[in-house]
């Protein structure tokens, strides 16, 4: 199945590409779209530029090709996860204002059909859209403007002495809600970049990280997402923002051209990225069927 880009680039109203999630608006092409349907032909194929491929060696999600729907004023195109219980993602991309209503009953069915524990319709919005829930996509131009080194109590975690290095795997179970379980342990079967962090008082308290770069589609130079916290305790002093600099200027200075993230609509981190100047691309608003 080809993709006609007449039919589908008027209702990408925000560059979010099935399986691989937000693209920079260079790299949102129809090309794109169908790789994402030959990498689903291949079984657990990953494309060269999937931000997954750091953390594993077969994808976990693929579009599910004959269940695609595509015409003039809209597009659906459902996603089958297969990790744990399965999950069925279909997103929905159109002006029609049935639009959500045929993604729920397409979701619900496919779920049904592959035995997925949950299935969710997934609704990519606008940067002129009011009022919006769930996850801002920004944009970091390391072209457009300097990054300078951060001035606060972060440094790449090795540069710390041994004793609050061993704090981190702490820090790490404080705040597995964020993914630092998972990172504290792919840093020690040493499986990705640096990791930068803020200390008071003897431990580790905040992170960012890892720190890589890699090719977009169009093969320019990447930021990669990171994770991103500081413990409760010490929030409030200014750590994030540390972070969030020292990571800016590391990727500046290796060379990235830009960065994309994801941020809750109005958690801290959305509002220290707009703080910063990020430019939002639009926003993603998913819904359990």
């Amino acid at each position: 199945m080809l993709f006609r880009w007449d039919w589908l680039r008027p209702v990408l109203t925000a560059p979010v590409v099935p399986t691989l999630g937000p693209v920079h608006p260079h790299a949102l092409t129809v090309d794109l779209f169908e790789a994402t349907l030959v990498a689903a032909a291949t079984e657990r194929h990953f494309l060269p530029y999937d931000k997954d491929r750091r953390w594993g060696t077969e994808k976990q999600e693929a579009v599910l090709l004959n269940d695609v729907v595509h015409h003039p004023n809209h597009t659906l195109i459902p996603t089958l996860l297969t990790r744990g219980r399965g999950a069925v993602k279909v997103f929905a991309y159109g002006h029609r204002g049935d639009i959500l209503d045929q993604a729920t009953e397409l979701a619900a069915k496919l779920a049904t059909v592959h035995g997925s524990a949950s299935a969710r319709v997934v609704r990519p919005l606008g940067p002129e859209t009011p009022h919006p829930r769930g996850v801002r996509i920004q944009l970091q131009d390391f072209t457009v403007r300097h990054c300078p080194a951060s001035v606060g109590p972060v440094r790449h975690l090795d540069d710390w002495s041994a004793q609050i290095r061993g704090t981190f795997t702490t820090f790490a179970q404080t705040m597995a809600a964020d993914g630092f379980v998972f990172l504290d342990r792919q840093m020690k079967a040493k499986r990705c970049g640096p990791v930068l962090v803020a200390v008071l008082e003897g431990r580790v308290v905040g992170a960012i990280g890892p720190l890589e770069i890699r090719s977009d589609p169009t093969g320019v130079a990447q930021l990669m997402p990171q994770y991103f916290a500081v413990c409760p305790e010490a929030r409030g002093q200014g750590l994030g923002r540390h972070l969030w600099r020292a990571a800016m200027h590391w990727g500046e200075t290796h060379g990235a051209a830009y960065q994309l993230l994801q941020t809750k609509v109005g958690g801290a981190s959305d509002h220290l990225c707009r703080a910063e100047g990020l430019t939002t691309l639009g926003f993603v608003h998913t819904s359990a069927v």
